[in-house]
């Protein structure tokens, strides 16, 4: 099983995805005034712990 990644959007947390899917998900957010992010799994939970 590959790595998992999550996306980040406003401080809002994705589920775990696979990358392919991840870039997808991003790629989504690429027209709108947001910003989104693709960070691994365990890089997700490390900035969960720091934003609470």
């Amino acid at each position: 099983m590959g790595e998992k990644f999550v996306v980040i959007v406003d401080e809002n947390f994705s589920e775990p995805m696979p990358k392919e899917e991840a870039i997808k998900k991003v790629k989504s957010y690429d027209d709108k005034t947001v910003n989104a992010y693709m960070v691994s799994e365990e890089e997700a939970k490390k900035l969960k712990a720091i934003i609470k």
